[in-house]
Formats: C-alpha cells, sequence, structure tokens
C-alpha cells in the first residue's frame, strides 16, 4: 500500500520542522514502512514504523535539521483516500528529543 510513494506535507503545526518543502519517499515490506525525507529545515530524515490493521502507522522519526540538531519523535498516521485514488496521512506526533512538545501534520501522496 504505501511502497514506492512519495509524499509532501501540505499542514503542519508551528513547533514542527516538516513543511511543503519536505518530500518522503516511502517503502514497505510486509506490515514494515519505512522512508527517507528531507528538505526545507531538514537535512537528512528516517522513519520507520509498523502498519496496523486499520492501515494506520505506529511510526518513529529521526532527522538531522538545518542548525545541525539531531531530532527525534513518534507519529501516528491514519490514512485517508482521496477521491483521486491518492494517499492523505493526517498525522498526531511528538518530539521525544527538544521540548518534547506535540502537534498534528496533514501529508499527501505526490503522482509524479
Amino acid at each position: 500500500m504505501y511502497d514506492n510513494k512519495t509524499f509532501r506535507s501540505i499542514t503542519n503545526t508551528a513547533n514542527g520542522e516538516v513543511s511543503g518543502d519536505t518530500v518522503f519517499h516511502y517503502h514497505q515490506q510486509e506490515q514494515i514502512v519505512w522512508a527517507e525525507y528531507g528538505g526545507g529545515a531538514i537535512v537528512k530524515g528516517f522513519l520507520i514504523a509498523t502498519v496496523q490493521a486499520d492501515q494506520s502507522l505506529d511510526m518513529r522519526y529521526q532527522h538531522v535539521n538545518t542548525q545541525g540538531e539531531l531530532m527525534t519523535g513518534r507519529c501516528q498516521s491514519t490514512p485517508e483516500w482521496l477521491p483521486d485514488g491518492r494517499i492523505r496521512l493526517h498525522e498526531r506526533w511528538q518530539w521525544t528529543s527538544g521540548d518534547q512538545s506535540s502537534g498534528e501534520s496533514v501529508v499527501d501522496e505526490v503522482i509524479d
């Protein structure tokens, strides 16, 4: 479901570092999903997740931002299928580094 898909952020709360310039490249093998991401305030990032029974993702992420800081967090991503067949992920996340704050974001599948 998630393999070889590309996603881009469309909204994020102010305490997040992901922006519309951040692109995620997803891969999937059975119930394990991982992605590489970067762009905007993020130099290089990686995430790993397990697919839940409802197709949502229980995710952990880590990246290095443009200030050279290593940032980590956890995220629950819930899929929505858009009328054109693309996937939209509704995300509830929390930093496990820095101020430990939480937020919400939305990322949409990008069709090349």
